[in-house]
């Protein structure tokens, strides 16, 4: 099952995606996290980390597991 990751704006980006579901530390890691691991976004592969995630996407992180991008309240 996935994990909900809750967002209070309409979109939120794969680099601070990362972050906020506690992947990588700090938003400098993203570049080099997505050129050493998998990340697809709604069954295709991603690198971009200005890629924009909302609600409903769905991302499989290689080696952290299946996310799903939720809206706040």
């Amino acid at each position: 099952m996935a994990e909900s990751i809750e967002i209070q704006s309409s979109y939120i980006t794969l680099g601070q995606f990362l972050k906020e579901a506690a992947v990588i530390d700090t938003g400098g890691m993203a570049k080099w996290f997505l050129s050493e691991f998998a990340v697809i976004v709604n069954g295709e592969a991603e690198d971009r980390r200005g890629r924009k995630l909302y609600p409903g996407d769905e991302i499989y992180v290689e080696e952290a597991g299946t996310f799903k991008v939720v809206q706040g309240s």
